[in-house]
């Protein structure tokens, strides 16, 4: 007989909000102030939340047991698999000293480490984030800048804050996408809501990043090169997320920030050049000492996985990916066996996404690596045995945090402190941008705290009176600084950079600008519902209807575009894996 979750089974909302509470607490503090292992940290609040779901929810044990089997499964995959792919190019670059070359070409451009991090964690994560989101762009950006010479540790904190502005359109524009469908709100509404919310922490960010490493003086000696950069890609975000829509305002924004900000740091340099303190004084521009060829030779394995990336999130593709190996199946014993708060029962299927998973796009890069880096096929494996090895930990906690979100999910406890937060009145579009920031530190992604809290966003808009494009907005706009101190997300910085077990100073590290910036966020929302009220955008909940319409057209048959469009991207990937050949050779100094 199918299990009812109660949202309120001590019978005062405060009280079992505080109860739910307390795993998530005990995370905060284990992180924070314990420095636990993230594995550890992971597993025992999964623990205690089990318990709590059982005893206090009245959740059978065998559903308790299975939501966190089957949140587990999707940590798996696709989560760890984008990580262990993307870890590996990095390795494999290392190992065959083609990122000797990538450092001297970023060294080339800048000596400087503040404006390094900037092309890198910044305009660079933000194309990752907005091609593939879920960990790509933390584990990439944060390998690199480790590979440079930034402490690991270091390099994990600067990508995790550098990786906000971009996650609410990540993934080509998903979590909107998914912000939509829940709420009922229009998708071209909200991707103008964010888009008039997120590009004043675009600008904000390149500068925040700076003063975290350097302080104030020495954000202020390259204002002008963090004004290009972020200015560049809030401008672009801006316009592309209100005239165009929420697929791509990520990737082209990166590419103009990227664009912008290395032709400006050509031309324009710091009178003094910032390193940390452990390091030697910079002495000016590094010298190229390599050919152009050998660069791009170098960098190519990074430009075959942006195509990749890139061309999986395209939907023709996804869909002749979808069609030729997804496999599907329900999880036993808990597939429609738990009746949500609105009495509808919850679906628990697993999809196995082989081809379409992002992590097979950058396999496929990685593969088609190993000739342009010219490593032996011993290399390889030999690589891939010891990235495997360096990332079990990530991947028991990474499993471990998603088997505790779908428990939150499907014991009712998540949907508890969303009422809680909603019967704050008045003032709830401040907290409804916590609300956006609690569900990303449970979850990990921008989009399934849309999916969690995407609705009681629109309805607790409803009853106070504002529209609800702005709580729904701020849903998603405020869980991007929950980002940076998910479980998750520092579980796939550590491993990426090496420092498994340091989850715990990542954390505090990343803490108080998590809260600063989703208080901030907060803010706006408040003066955007009650006083810049301009700034909401006009929207008719009928386009709602012709949207879903639209999406109940049967597909038939394999998409002829889509397999044109697959083929072009290999084509066009071989074409660079001969060129790279060809005109990078020589040794690597």
């Amino acid at each position: 007989m199918p299990w009812k979750m109660d949202i309120n089974p001590l019978g005062s909302l405060a009280l079992s909000a505080f109860v739910a509470a307390i795993p998530i607490l005990f995370l905060f503090w284990a992180l924070a102030y314990k420095r636990m292992k993230g594995h550890w940290a992971a597993i025992l609040a999964v623990c205690i939340a089990m318990l709590i779901s059982i005893v206090s929810y009245g959740m059978p044990v065998n559903l308790s047991v299975l939501s966190i089997f089957n949140g587990f499964l999707f940590g798996l995959w696709p989560v760890c698999w984008i990580v262990v792919t993307a870890v590996y190019i990095y390795n494999l670059s290392v190992e065959t000293r083609q990122f000797e070359i990538i450092k001297n070409s970023l060294a080339s451009i800048s000596d400087d480490r503040r404006v390094q991090a900037v092309i890198i964690a910044y305009s660079f994560g933000a194309f990752l984030e907005g091609a593939a989101g879920f960990g790509t762009p933390v584990a990439i950006s944060a390998a690199m800048l480790a590979g440079l010479g930034f402490n690991p540790v270091y390099a994990a904190g600067i990508c995790l804050i550098a990786n906000t502005a971009p996650v609410a359109f990540g993934a080509i524009g998903i979590p909107i996408v998914v912000a939509s469908g829940v709420s009922g709100v229009d998708m071209m509404a909200i991707s103008k809501m964010v888009g008039r919310q997120l590009p004043f922490f675009s600008i904000i960010v390149p500068f925040y990043m700076a003063v975290v490493m350097a302080g104030w003086k020495k954000t202020v000696e390259i204002w002008p090169i963090l004004l290009v950069s972020g200015g560049s890609f809030a401008l672009t975000q801006f316009f592309v997320s209100n005239y165009i829509g929420p697929y791509l305002p990520d990737i082209l924004s990166a590419i103009v920030s990227i664009i912008a900000t290395v032709i400006f740091a050509k031309i324009w340099h710091p009178k003094e050049s910032w390193t940390f303190e452990h390091e030697a004084a910079a002495t000016g521009k590094a010298k190229l000492e390599y050919t152009g060829g050998q660069v791009f030779r170098a960098w190519a394995p990074f430009i075959l996985l942006s195509i990749f990336v890139a061309a999986w999130g395209v939907k023709p593709i996804k869909e002749v990916l979808d069609q030729l190996a997804t496999f599907k199946f329900s999880i036993p014993g808990l597939d429609k066996e738990v009746i949500d708060h609105i009495g509808k029962p919850k679906a628990a299927v697993y999809a196995f996404n082989l081809l379409s998973a992002a992590g097979t796009a950058i396999l496929f890069a990685g593969l088609l690596s190993i000739p342009v880096m010219g490593a032996s096929i011993g290399t390889a494996l030999k690589v891939a045995g010891r990235t495997l090895n360096q990332l079990k930990w990530p991947i028991v906690t990474i499993g471990t945090i998603l088997g505790f979100a779908y428990l939150y999910n499907f014991s009712g406890m998540a949907i508890t402190l969303g009422y809680a937060f909603a019967s704050t009145g008045s003032i709830f579009p401040f907290f409804a941008a916590f609300l956006g920031w609690l569900g990303v530190f449970m979850t990990g992604s921008d989009t399934s705290s849309n999916a969690l809290f995407g609705k009681l966003q629109e309805v607790t808009a409803r009853q106070i009176g504002i529209d609800p494009v702005v709580t729904v907005a701020s849903n998603s706009s405020g869980g991007v600084f929950g980002k940076m101190i998910s479980p998750q997300s520092i579980a796939v910085a550590t491993a990426a950079t090496g420092s498994v077990g340091e989850e715990g100073n990542i954390f505090r590290f990343t803490l108080k600008h998590s809260l600063v910036l989703t208080f901030l966020l907060g803010v706006l929302a408040m003066l955007q519902a009650y006083v810049f009220t301009w700034m909401v955008p006009h929207w008719e909940q009928v386009v709602q209807t012709a949207v879903a319409a639209t999406k109940s057209v049967a597909q038939t048959g394999i998409s002829q575009a889509g397999v044109n469009y697959l083929i072009g991207t290999f084509v066009i990937s071989i074409f660079i894996v001969i060129l790279s050949r060809i005109i990078g050779k020589g040794e690597v100094k």
